[in-house]
């Protein structure tokens, strides 16, 4: 077992399984699934992919599924939009107009990072160096088709219980 393995309790990383949405409708399925997840509430989640993947619609559809109601709209200029549920506390992050890591750490994200809670990350890669690691890594490819391509990584224990968590239920699979 190497370090990494053994820091984050996982047996074999990165865990990978790939996924095929058609449309929207499969990333609303997707997103009910995994918020029925007990896992989930702790976990840190990095979103990525191009503009227009889909990343905000699958954060849209997941808050959703977890209950939160009224308008759920992109922290793009706000950075972060916090949300509060009788019994959790999310946050859903945009650093993609973060032009330096350190802003991370300026604007007291640490702090959030380190209280419990689900929060997921979208252009985690302009925040590089600061953030934890994620216990899962999604990244949404868009198909000529409009379809989307998700690869979705485990990188810890958390991480790895959910991807097993998600193995047991009806998704739409990735073409071998």
């Amino acid at each position: 077992m190497t370090a990494v393995e053994l820091l984050h309790g996982v047996d074999h990383l990165p865990i990978v399984k790939s996924l095929f949405w058609q449309d929207e409708a499969a990333t609303g399925r997707f997103a009910h699934a995994l918020a029925a997840l007990p896992g989930l509430r702790l976990a840190y989640i990095e979103l990525q992919g191009d503009l227009g993947a889909g990343k905000t619609t699958l954060v849209r559809h997941l808050l959703r599924a977890l209950g939160v109601q009224g308008r759920v709209k992109s922290p793009t200029y706000a950075v972060v939009e916090p949300y509060e549920l009788p019994d959790l506390n999310l946050w859903h992050f945009d650093f993609y107009r973060f032009s330096d890591p350190r802003e991370w750490a300026d604007a007291g994200f640490r702090d959030i990072f380190a209280s419990p809670g689900l929060k997921i990350a979208e252009w985690p890669d302009k925040a590089a160096g600061c953030l934890p690691l994620a216990d899962l890594v999604l990244s949404l490819e868009v198909n000529e088709d409009e379809s989307r391509l998700v690869t979705l990584k485990a990188q810890t224990a958390l991480g790895a219980a959910l991807l097993r968590g998600l193995a047991n239920l009806p998704l739409d699979e990735a073409s071998p």
